[in-house]
């Protein structure tokens, strides 16, 4: 193990994850020009090492191997060793995770990358042990054979670089365009349904990462087209997560994903994207089910995300490591002595008893708090108690868990804040503030955008960047920093009526088209134009854990076609679904974000208008009444009377003749380039919208 006091040249860095390893005795570049040019002069392979600030097998790999002296003198020696940081560069990491994936059919992090002084990769693999172990190639192991075959079989090296990278282009630039056909919804809908695990929720097997994002797309599903069972695997698998490990019981908030089927046992880490993408699908579920749970749910992820996630400027912190003081969880677990120590006895034994805390624990020895054997209404029955009294007990009982677990020492904290996750948090508090008629959600939101608009966005033309820390921003935002930042400012419109944010989303649509838009085949790249040229220029549409870039811009394309109704908007939206129709239509459910655009496309979306004073009741009646209802693939505008109300009609030609008939608040329903019977009352106008 290494006792190096010297910093290498990641100390200079501001990213969390580079400075983790800025005291490694390897001698580590970041991804720089100065880099290439020494592998180049000195004729040596790079090692390319990807990964994030909590990522916990990262930090295995780095201990076992990166801290060791044997193994960084292999690299120093006989290699360029260059550290990313993935959230900071996505544009990297999806570039080679993608030659990760074709070359060995899985992927993940670490990212471990081999390549030739001119970036072409040759070899690639995950986490790898210091040495061979259980069938798995050790990292001093292989990198004396790379270094052999560099030495006596440049040639082979050459051909396999060329090929991988002729593969990679070739992959990037493949024909994804196509025509949609509405059964390709229905597909989607059937194969969630064939992987749906009936008994725990969720899909496939473990591991099981939340995917919120294919929730939202089965209620909206269900909904359109009544499809009851579609509602029932949304249901079922937001249960599951919320009883399961997965939760955090007692501090709130979501882990990254489960490594067990029945949603016990998480990935301890904690990202933003997850828990803003989670509390989104409990709110769709709290207002399509009227199931005040749900509510709940969202709301005790905000009070996370408000509490741990937010810096005192008001933006959103990145992630929470799985690890504290070197152990895998050790911050989130409990013994019954420790839970009674906090409790008293009594409290205590109950508390246990309900949430699963025994002797022998349910994680190595310890156990995680959860609800999987039975709900706090189901044990109040057994035990012929009152079950609210029963739950406000245990919510005081929690509180004082939490107070307790305060005094552990604390996972680290990613602290970077990324212009797209905090664009998805954005969104998701909006729709709170919307669903739950909140200011609180809708003031946080706001503080975001006031933090973003002021740190990151160049000042000489409004560029956005993707990444802020330590008083630097940095890095030309992606695709998804454009994107996920317009949907929370579109959100934010809506919560809200203030229109500067919607004349912002606007403007950074139009820049959005103007930086990443292809105008040959359509669809957007994942960096600009203005961007570091990378092996090609890539395009990322599957929604994994974070629904894609593009994904998210066919939605907005096609919602703001509709307020503007410019052709242009129109035509990019219908060139955007088709780009990628080819793709989707083999595996459609690896596309849910894009099927909630094709959702608005096949069966229409719905632009609801109200005009009136802001201060009048039955306006902000009818502004709720909107805001509470469960209205996919809708957009609601606010035309205020006075200057304001003139300002946005002259942004959106389409709102010049709706306004407050004889001076009384009016509500427009607009769907398919048709409007109904303007309405003047809120009641009026919640039986409008129930008949969609």
């Amino acid at each position: 193990m290494s006792t190096n006091n010297n910093p290498n040249r990641l100390a200079k860095e501001k990213s969390p994850y580079l400075l983790q390893h800025a005291y490694n005795p390897v001698d580590w570049f970041p991804w720089s020009d100065e880099a290439f040019e020494k592998a180049n002069r000195d004729h040596k392979p790079i090692l390319l090492s990807i990964g994030y600030s909590t990522c916990h097998w990262c930090h295995v790999m780095e201990r076992e191997s990166f801290e060791d002296e044997e193994v960084a003198s292999l690299l120093n020696n006989h290699y360029i060793s260059i550290k990313v940081d993935r959230e900071e560069r996505p544009d990297i990491d999806h570039l080679y995770m993608s030659v990760c994936q074709s070359m060995t059919g899985h992927g993940g992090w670490p990212l471990t990358i081999f390549m030739t002084p001119d970036k072409k990769p040759f070899f690639a693999g995950t986490y790898f042990p210091k040495h061979n172990r259980f069938g798995r190639t050790g990292l001093v192991e292989l990198l004396v054979k790379i270094r052999g075959i560099w030495e006596k079989e440049p040639e082979q090296i050459k051909e396999v670089s060329a090929q991988i990278t002729e593969q990679v282009k070739a992959h990037e630039t493949a024909h994804l365009h196509g025509e949609w056909d509405e059964r390709v919804l229905h597909r989607a809908f059937e194969q969630f349904q064939a992987e749906f695990d009936v008994m725990f929720g969720g899909f496939g097997s473990a591991p099981k990462f939340p995917t919120p994002h294919n929730l939202s797309f089965l209620l909206a599903y269900g909904r359109t087209y009544d499809r009851k069972e579609a509602i029932a695997m949304a249901e079922r698998t937001l249960e599951g997560m919320a009883r399961g490990g997965i939760r955090d019981h007692v501090g709130h908030g979501f882990a990254r994903y489960s490594t067990d089927e029945r949603w016990l046992v998480p990935h301890f880490e904690k990202m933003l994207y997850d828990n803003a993408l989670l509390a989104m699908a409990y709110l769709d579920a709290y207002q399509w089910t009227g199931n005040k749970r749900y509510a709940d749910l969202a709301e005790s992820i905000f009070a996370y995300v408000l509490r741990d996630m937010t810096s005192l400027e008001g933006a959103f912190y990145s992630a929470e490591d799985a690890d504290s003081e070197g152990v895998e969880g050790k911050f989130y677990v409990w013994t019954p002595q420790q839970v009674k120590e906090a409790l008293g006895a009594e409290r205590g034994s109950r508390y246990c008893e309900l949430y699963d805390i025994t002797e022998e624990g349910n994680f190595e020895g310890n156990s995680i708090p959860n609800l999987l054997q039975r709900t706090v209404e189901q044990y109040a029955r057994e035990r012929g108690l009152d079950p609210e009294t029963l739950e406000a007990e245990m919510e005081a009982s929690r509180a004082a868990l939490f107070e307790w677990r305060e005094r552990r020492i604390h996972p680290h904290k990613d602290d970077k804040i990324l212009t797209a996750w905090n664009g998805l948090t954005i969104a998701a508090l909006a729709k709170g503030a919307k669903a739950l008629q909140s200011s609180e959600y809708a003031d946080a939101a706001a503080r975001a955008v006031r933090f973003i608009e002021t740190h990151l966005r160049r000042t000489e033309d409004g560029r956005l960047l993707a990444r802020y820390r330590d008083g630097e921003a940095a890095l030309l935002g992606y695709i998804d920093d454009y994107a996920f930042y317009i949907w929370g400012l579109t959100e934010l419109y809506e919560a809200s009526g203030d229109a500067s944010y919607l004349h912002k989303a606007l403007a950074l649509l139009r820049q959005m088209i103007d930086l990443f838009w292809d105008g040959e085949r359509g669809g957007f790249y994942f960096y600009g134009r203005d961007g570091e040229r990378l092996l090609t220029r890539m395009k990322e549409i599957y929604d994994g854990a974070l629904p894609s870039g593009n994904s998210v811009a066919a939605m907005l394309l096609s919602k703001y076609a509709a307020i503007t109704q410019e052709a242009e908007l129109s035509q990019l939206a219908e060139q955007q679904l088709k780009a990628f129709a080819g793709a989707a239509m083999r595996y459609p459910a690896g596309y849910s974000m894009l099927m909630q655009a094709m959702l608005g496309a096949f069966r229409g979306s719905r632009e609801i208008v109200i005009a009136g004073a802001g201060d009048d009741s039955e306006v902000q009646r009818m502004l709720a009444a909107v805001r509470q209802t469960y209205l996919p693939n809708s957009i609601l505008l606010f035309v205020p009377d006075g200057e304001e109300g003139e300002r946005l009609r002259s942004l959106l030609p389409a709102l010049q003749d709706k306004t407050a008939i004889n001076g009384k608040p009016t509500a427009y329903v607009c769907e398919n380039f048709a409007c109904q019977q303007p309405v003047h009352d809120a009641d009026e106008l919640k039986r409008l919208l129930s008949r969609g």
